[in-house]
């Protein structure tokens, strides 16, 4: 028989104010090294933690077959991934170059480069996972970009951006890890009168009554609290938030899903994503709204 010692907790320091469940999360994506995350950004150096939009061009992996065809599909989902990202950005609206833009909860910083690369203006990230900042930070270095993109290790409840400082935030598949009326009022305390956000996140529809046991899967697969359409509209307009586009993507992200579960990157959440979706209990949204 062996004995197994206990390992030690590992400790992870995140700035605050921060509650138990921050620092639960911020162990979550340290540890974090999904295949589905890490293979999607090795196709040409873009790291996501989101999902994609789209229909799935069958020709770019036509007659191919093994490893080969694996490849290919993985560039697909990549590029539909990918294509999400670009849609967020042209919500933006027209961004100056000497703009400064934050992407509250940036992940290991793909969203960030395509900003820097698109608009030419500064973009700082936040997150409280000190891996992905760091990750995202060697990204901008390689790529030489590192004097406009910056990601930092913070609260997005708290970040470190004077108020008014921004023209353009956003938060890419994120805000479930918060309170939504404490996340717009720090939105709205960066950004500058007339400055824009965006987001894109997955909210169960209150028609449907109440989160679908699909729903419930996917919160306790990432650890996280998934809101509703109603909660985002009511915590914007509580914190002067006026919505100019709020478009349902669900049509749009079942082709990305219905790819990823042929695929080898499968994690196991495929069907809850894909049941929620067709049953109508579940809606990806990209919510554009300016602050007044």
């Amino acid at each position: 028989m062996v004995t197994q010692t206990a390992q030690p907790a590992i400790s992870v320091t995140i700035p605050g104010p921060a509650t138990p469940y921050q620092g639960d999360i911020a162990r979550y994506w340290d540890h974090e090294a999904r295949p589905v995350n890490l293979r999607l950004g090795d196709v040409d150096g873009l790291y996501h933690h989101h999902y994609g939009i789209g229909a799935v061009d069958d020709s770019a992996f036509a007659g191919a077959q093994g490893g080969d065809r694996e490849a290919k599909l993985i560039g697909e989902l990549h590029r539909l991934e990918s294509a999400q990202a670009d849609l967020l950005l042209d919500h933006l609206g027209p961004i100056r170059r000497d703009a400064r833009l934050v992407d509250a909860g940036c992940g290991r910083g793909g969203s960030m480069v395509m900003a820097h690369h698109r608009f030419g203006c500064s973009v700082d990230g936040v997150t409280l996972s000190a891996k992905q900042a760091e990750f995202a930070n060697r990204r901008a270095r390689e790529l030489d970009i590192d004097a406009s993109v910056r990601a930092h290790v913070c609260n997005m409840l708290d970040m470190p951006f004077a108020s008014g400082q921004a023209q353009a935030s956003w938060n890419n598949e994120s805000s479930m890890y918060v309170d939504l009326h404490d996340l717009f009022a720090e939105h709205a305390r960066i950004l500058a009168p007339g400055g824009r956000y965006v987001t894109i996140t997955g909210c169960w529809n209150p028609v449907y009554g109440q989160p679908s046991k699909w729903v419930s899967q996917i919160n306790a697969h990432f650890e996280c609290n998934i809101h509703s359409r109603r909660e985002y509209l009511r915590a914007m307009a509580d914190n002067r938030f006026v919505p100019q586009a709020i478009i349902d993507l669900t049509p749009a992200t079942l082709p990305y899903w219905e790819l990823r579960a042929t695929s080898s990157l499968t994690t196991g959440i495929e069907d809850a994503f894909l049941n929620s979706y067709r049953n109508g209990s579940f809606q990806y949204l990209l919510i554009a709204a300016d602050r007044i």
